[in-house]
């Protein structure tokens, strides 16, 4: 029921506080660039936990179709050292985004916007059992994706339901990041952002719960930018040898 409560505390705090900007580090944003551009990206992650250390490196290419609709294809790399267990490298789980943009309403200097989101995982990598890394299961994501952007702030809004059809890693997750940008607004884009960002995650089979906070910092120049950022739990309601120490983000993006 705690489990529950948490959930709903934070969803209700994105509803209240859907005036905000950026683009994020560890959750997404419903922003779309003009259709037929592309954006190449990573986030590495290199995560450490009760069970052990693993460091996750992805790249990912995104396409835009339509002003509305978005396709991106992720290939991970892993690394995992596990406790009294294995340890090596090898491709983790390929990962198919898919985006469709439902709703937007402009102003000046300002934009919100909501899309629908699918990403549909699947089973190349090893059966390390680490959620969103390296399964070795099929799994279907379904959310949707709200965000505002503006000058001065913004935020983004995310809740979805990852389907994991043969397996115990279903998941109802809600993700807020809000975004400070530290510098006026200039031409070409030249930016320094502070990101604040929440994931709650709830395991409906093993009755797991998570709360993580992320600290970032994030440095954009014309269309490229560069990203830092380290997760802690705030609340880790997991089996002892399951739980996250923390997290260390790096990332960078390239649009064209």
């Amino acid at each position: 029921m705690k489990n529950i409560v948490w959930l709903l505390a934070m969803i209700v705090s994105g509803v209240r506080f859907v005036e905000a900007q950026g683009p994020p580090i560890t959750a997404d944003k419903p922003i779309m660039l003009g259709s037929g551009s592309y954006t190449v990206n990573s986030l590495i992650e290199i995560r450490h936990t009760e069970m052990g250390d693993f460091s996750y490196v992805p790249i990912m290419l995104d396409y835009i179709l339509t002003p509305n609709t978005s396709v991106a294809i992720q290939f991970p790399y892993i690394k995992y050292d596990i406790k009294n267990g294995a340890s090596g490298s090898s491709l983790a789980d390929i990962k198919i985004i898919g985006k469709y943009q439902f709703f937007r309403k402009d102003g000046t200097g300002k934009t919100f916007r909501m899309v629908a989101k699918t990403l549909q995982t699947l089973p190349t990598g090893k059966e390390l059992d680490v959620m969103e890394l390296s399964t070795g299961k099929y799994a279907g994501y379904y959310g949707i994706v709200a965000g505002y952007e503006s000058l001065k702030y913004g935020i983004s809004n995310e809740l979805g339901y990852n389907w994991v059809p043969d397996g115990s890693l279903d998941a109802l997750t809600h993700k807020i990041g809000l975004g400070l940008p530290l510098l006026k607004p200039q031409y070409p884009n030249k930016q320094v952002n502070l990101y604040f960002e929440y994931t709650n995650t709830w395991l409906v089979e093993r009755d797991w719960y998570q709360l993580l906070y992320a600290q970032g910092i994030q440095y954009a120049r014309k269309n490229v930018t560069f990203d830092l950022a380290v997760q802690v739990p705030l609340v880790n309601d997991m089996d002892a040898d399951r739980k996250l120490k923390y997290s260390l983000f790096l990332g960078s993006r390239y649009s064209f």
